[in-house]
């Protein structure tokens, strides 16, 4: 296992900008060649781990350092990595991410740590079991004694996920609220990305154990957020819109637009499609229309064709410290949809590799490894650094390796 450094965010970021700022990318990428997206993607990968500190004295296992980086980003990471090494091959992060994943299974063996109580939103909770999911998926060694299983971690998840549907069913027609503790910011808020992260993990369980109970709740989260309006059709592509106010019964929507809004339900209808054979709900034309709306999220100018962006706040230069981590999920989702529904391979590694080869140009070197940027149109480091930007390049370098 690679050994991340010690470190303060904040005098990381200075150092860069020190010494940085004029230096040419610190990653060399050719994205037709394989050993050199494997050695990109691990030069990534160390950047990104180097942000770590859970291993070491006054962190918290398993999580990034808060402030700035939440409870969530640490999960989404985690998920990331188990991708990471199933795609490079690269076992250096494999007891880091494995001690990460278990540390934070709660004493209920679901994720749901009474320490992050007052930052666990249903979204939140689900980032972890996607990570859970994945090793699942993969094989990977479970969990050690009394936990059960990585499904059956999910599956708790997935239970919670049922038992709040049905406690939050008065309003909106059903529906998971962003937050799963009336004392969180945001309560009576239902919003797509809990969702679709209920909708994507009942698929997968699904697909991974044939149980029909996950399949009926896939279609129950599919058609309230079809029918309710999260998800539209536009006619040039699927929009998923934010969320609407419980209090309004959901009359009212936010409808900004964010990456892995989009993508969360894209891996979902994607597993529908490859594991149903088209059954029922044609998952493969809502797989198809869902990666049509990928075309919101990329090429923002005319001279940056095919390069990822957040639409809602990277022009505008206002993005937060979790969004700047969304385009992670969109390359992470869009290759593995590649894989089950092979039709939209072309156009995901058309994406991708344009995306790459902007993306890695935004990486200098800094004192503990590479950290990127996250404006890739700009073909050079935008100024800022963190775990969503490290992240976001990592995936979408590996993802090159999806096929």
């Amino acid at each position: 296992m690679a050994s991340p450094l010690t470190f303060s965010w904040k005098s990381k970021l200075l150092s860069v900008l020190l010494c940085c700022l004029a230096v040419h990318a610190a990653i060399e990428l050719n994205v037709d060649d394989d050993a050199s997206i494997r050695n990109a993607a691990a030069t990534a990968a160390y950047g990104l781990q180097s942000w770590y500190n859970g291993n070491q004295t006054g962190g918290v296992l398993g999580k990034f350092p808060y402030p700035p980086f939440y409870w969530w980003l640490s999960g989404a990471v985690w998920g990331g990595m188990v991708e990471y090494q199933q795609y490079t091959g690269d076992e250096s992060y494999f007891n880091v991410t494995y001690e990460a994943l278990v540390s934070q299974i709660s004493p209920t063996y679901n994720y749901l740590p009474i320490a992050e109580k007052f930052d666990e939103g249903n979204d939140d909770v689900a980032f972890w079991a996607f990570g859970a999911m994945s090793a699942a998926e993969y094989g990977w060694p479970e969990p050690p004694e009394p936990y059960p299983t990585w499904v059956g971690v999910c599956d708790n998840v997935f239970n919670d996920f049922v038992a709040r549907w049905y406690f939050a069913n008065d309003t909106c027609g059903g529906g998971l609220k962003w937050q799963i503790f009336e004392s969180s910011a945001g309560y009576t808020y239902k919003n797509s990305i809990s969702n679709g992260g209920f909708f994507q993990l009942a698929a997968r369980l699904y697909r991974h154990t044939g149980n029909e109970t996950y399949y009926e709740w896939a279609k129950e989260v599919w058609n309230w957020s079809t029918t309710l309006g999260f998800i539209a059709d536009t006619g040039n592509g699927y929009v998923v819109y934010d969320g609407a106010a419980e209090p309004l019964n959901c009359t009212e929507f936010d409808h900004t637009l964010w990456s892995y809004n989009l993508g969360v339900y894209l891996h979902g209808t994607a597993v529908l499609a490859n594991v149903t054979n088209n059954e029922s709900n044609n998952w493969t034309a809502q797989t198809i229309g869902l990666l049509d709306g990928v075309r919101y999220f990329i090429s923002p100018f005319s001279n940056a064709t095919n390069i990822m962006y957040e639409q809602a706040c990277a022009t505008r230069w206002n993005c937060n410290v979790d969004q700047f981590s969304f385009k992670a999920y969109l390359s992470r989702w869009m290759a593995q949809t590649s894989i089950l529904v092979p039709s939209t391979a072309e156009k995901v590694r058309q994406i991708l590799r344009t995306s790459a080869e902007a993306a890695v140009k935004t990486c200098v070197d800094g004192d503990d490894g590479v950290v990127c940027g996250a404006r890739w149109y700009l073909g050079a480091w935008d100024g800022t650094l963190g775990v969503g930007q490290s992240l976001s390049v990592l995936e979408v370098i590996y993802n090159l390796l999806v096929r």
